[in-house]
């Protein structure tokens, strides 16, 4: 069956279990929708890892940016081989948006993938989420939110809980209606409830905190029964 398919009879299954584990869960879904997370099938893990790289610590906008300036550096290239990072003059990349510490991490990204010691897509897709984490966080500038978010947006698994992203905890925050925001061993713990669903979840939080209301109003107003 096509992966697609598998991957949306997958979500419809986990908005009928998020709604009946957790009543925020379930307004939030009726808030927002049916659930449009669409991973990129066709994306590599070295793809998916120079995307995340860098993103890291930017706004999207701002991200994107900088990223399009990296391909545009590659015409001849849909998108730059590990090759082309490791031979890019280090001008040209920071001419393009990237930091140091990034184009450090991108090249170590690109000698991985060259040297056969990044998975392919089907390798990876072999894997488990934790042999995973633990193979490409060997990786310089290559932590678990940067493995986590190729696990949900190229791999496509459900149950990835990102406690160190901004934006779930401060989803938590806004939709539960905490004072401060959640540490990460409370958010942790808290999202136990959504397993074997956490990625979805985790969707919707990110939607709840893109809200631009004022809090209260979240809480209050547009999570109301």
């Amino acid at each position: 069956m096509h992966k697609d398919v598998l991957f949306s009879q997958g979500v419809n299954e986990a908005l009928g279990a998020l709604s009946l584990v957790d009543p925020v869960m379930e307004r939030l879904i009726h808030m927002f929708g049916a659930c449009s997370l669409a991973p990129a099938w066709d994306r590599s893990p070295y793809e998916s890892l120079v995307r995340s790289v860098t993103h890291q610590q930017l706004r999207g906008s701002v991200a994107e940016k900088i990223l399009g300036r990296l391909i545009a550096l590659f015409p001849s290239q849909a998108f730059p081989r590990p090759e082309d990072i490791e031979a890019a003059d280090e001008a040209a990349l920071r001419g393009a948006g990237l930091s140091a510490n990034k184009i450090a991490s991108l090249r170590d990204i690109a000698r991985h993938a060259i040297e056969g010691k990044l998975p392919t897509r089907v390798e990876a897709e072999s894997m488990d989420d934790a042999e995973l984490v633990f193979s490409l966080t060997a990786i310089r500038g290559v932590g678990r939110w940067t493995v986590e978010m190729m696990l949900i947006f190229t791999l496509g698994r459900l149950d990835v809980f990102p406690a160190d992203d901004f934006g779930v905890r401060n989803g938590m925050r806004l939709a539960y209606g905490f004072d401060a925001m959640p540490t990460k061993r409370q958010a942790q713990t808290d999202a136990q409830t959504w397993q074997p669903y956490r990625s979805i979840a985790s969707w919707y939080l990110w939607r709840v905190s893109a809200v631009k209301s004022p809090p209260s109003s979240v809480r209050e107003s547009e999570l109301s029964d």
